[in-house]
C-alpha cells in the first residue's frame, strides 16, 4: 500500500501548489527588517512602522531609517521629524544638514511637539540651521518646559545656558560661520 500512495502523492502536490498561486503570496514576511523597509517604499505608515526607525537607526542602518522616518514624518508623525533632525543634524544616511535639521524640528514645533519646540528653540536660540531669534527660541523652550519636558525645565533652570544642554565636544558646530 505504500507503494502506491507516495506516487500518488508526489503526482498531487504540484496540482496543489497551481491551485494556492491564484491567491498570491499565502505565507508573507511579516515581521522582518525587509518587510517594514518594503511597506515604507510603498509609502505605508503606522505607528509601529515608524517605531522601526528607531531601532534601525541604533543599529547604524541610517539610510533604511530616513526611508522610514521621512514617510512617517511626512504623515504628520513629530516623533519621526524629531528623529529626521537628529539624522540631518549628524550627517546620518544623509550629508550633514542644519537647515533641514531646524526645519524638522520647526514643523514638529508647529504641531505642538514639546521636544521640537524645545529643539527648535535651541536652534533659533544658536542660529543654528535658522536665523537667530534668542526671544523666540527661549518661548519655544518655556512652552516645552511648561508642557513637562525635563530638558527644557533644566535649560530654564540654568537660566538658558546652552552648555548645560549640550556637550562641549559639539561647540565646533554651533559656532557662527562667519
Amino acid at each position: 500500500m505504500k507503494q502506491i500512495l507516495l506516487p500518488l502523492a508526489l503526482l498531487a502536490a504540484p496540482a496543489f501548489a497551481e491551485d494556492l498561486d491564484q491567491y498570491g503570496t499565502t505565507n508573507p514576511d511579516e515581521m522582518t527588517w525587509q518587510r517594514y523597509l518594503e511597506r515604507a517604499e510603498n509609502g505605508e505608515t503606522d505607528m509601529v512602522l515608524c517605531s522601526m526607525g528607531y531601532a534601525l537607526t541604533k543599529s547604524g542602518d541610517h539610510v533604511t531609517a530616513r526611508t522610514l522616518f521621512r514617510n512617517c514624518a511626512e504623515d504628520g508623525y513629530t516623533g519621526a521629524m524629531t528623529w529626521m533632525s537628529q539624522l540631518d543634524n549628524n550627517g546620518l544616511g544623509a550629508p550633514y544638514s542644519p537647515d533641514a535639521a531646524a526645519e524638522w524640528d520647526r514643523r514638529a514645533a508647529d504641531l505642538g511637539d514639546p521636544v521640537g519646540k524645545f529643539n527648535y528653540g535651541i536652534n533659533l536660540m544658536r542660529g543654528h540651521g535658522v536665523a537667530r531669534d534668542e526671544v523666540l527660541g527661549r518661548q519655544l523652550v518655556d512652552e516645552a518646559a511648561g508642557a513637562g519636558l525635563q530638558i527644557a525645565q533644566r535649560l530654564q533652570g540654568a537660566d538658558y545656558d546652552l552648555n548645560e544642554v549640550t556637550p562641549d565636544a559639539d561647540n565646533w558646530k554651533y559656532a557662527p560661520l562667519f
